[in-house]
């Protein structure tokens, strides 16, 4: 269950680029699934569970979709224990908006035996939420984590006025910035900008850089520039998500319109 091979553009991070988010959410649905096949196979691992981290947001509505079909028959969900990389505080679990009933609509529901932890963005006292949250990711290593990119260039709320390549914490609180605010009106989650919380709990960067495998889909012209950045940019906390260019078994998937701004983008 291969997906197609990436695309021969000049990028420091491996891309594969369809026509449609239809096909690039089932390219990444599989290898997805054969990452995580492998990693259960591991003759070390026996019957441990692989720990994956999902992001929640409608770029990847295309991609759990195609990947509740993709693991029938092939991943035991019991093995696996997943996690968010974040919540919106304040804002509990029965909102529309919330992370965590995005997660559970689309993919939680749909599949069974999976262990989740969730961020609690109600908690009382956010910052204690973020220590024990953080010992729940950092009790034994993360195998991989199916992102995706902001329109800013954040990699979770990490955003450029908080991004820290070297940070010290696992899960913080931010204040989110005007353009990743705008962006949550754009993808029709709030209605607009002033609905929007001003704070969230976060993963920061380093717990991307730890994790063994990333899966990253990014489809749509409105991630074109910041897809750009990311692959063809210098590594730089201006573009968060150009840290990708420094993990060693990292996939992007992307779209043609998502692939706009690249240098000799070729449909696949």
């Amino acid at each position: 269950m291969k997906p197609s091979p990436p695309n021969p553009i000049p990028s420091a991070i491996p891309l594969s680029i369809h026509a449609d988010r239809a096909a690039m959410g089932k390219a990444a649905a599989l290898h997805v699934v054969d990452t995580l096949s492998a990693l259960l196979k591991e003759p070390s691992r026996g019957s441990a569970h692989a720990r994956v981290i999902f992001a929640c947001a409608p770029s990847q509505n295309e991609f759990l979709h195609a990947l509740v079909e993709a693991a029938q028959d092939h991943i035991d969900w019991s093995r696996v224990t997943a996690f968010h990389m974040d919540e919106y505080v304040g804002l509990p679990a029965s909102h529309p908006a919330s992370f965590r009933t995005y997660l559970h609509h689309h993919l939680l529901s749909r599949i069974n035996g999976v262990a989740f932890h969730s961020i609690q963005g109600e908690a009382q006292h956010p910052d204690q939420e973020c220590l024990r949250y953080a010992a729940l990711v950092d009790a034994e290593p993360i195998d991989l984590i199916c992102l995706g990119i902001g329109e800013n260039g954040h990699l979770a709320f990490n955003d450029p006025p908080v991004a820290d390549f070297s940070d010290p914490a696992t899960a913080k609180v931010v204040v989110l910035d005007a353009a990743c605010r705008a962006q949550q009106v754009h993808d029709g989650c709030f209605p607009e900008i002033d609905a929007v919380p001003a704070r969230a709990i976060t993963l920061t960067l380093p717990v991307f850089q730890r994790a063994r495998h990333l899966s990253v889909v990014v489809p749509g012209a409105r991630k074109a520039d910041a897809l750009l950045a990311a692959c063809c940019g210098p590594i730089s906390t201006a573009c968060p998500a150009s840290l990708l260019q420094t993990h060693p078994t990292v996939m992007l998937f992307t779209d043609k319109p998502g692939a706009g701004r690249l240098p000799h983008k070729a449909g696949a």
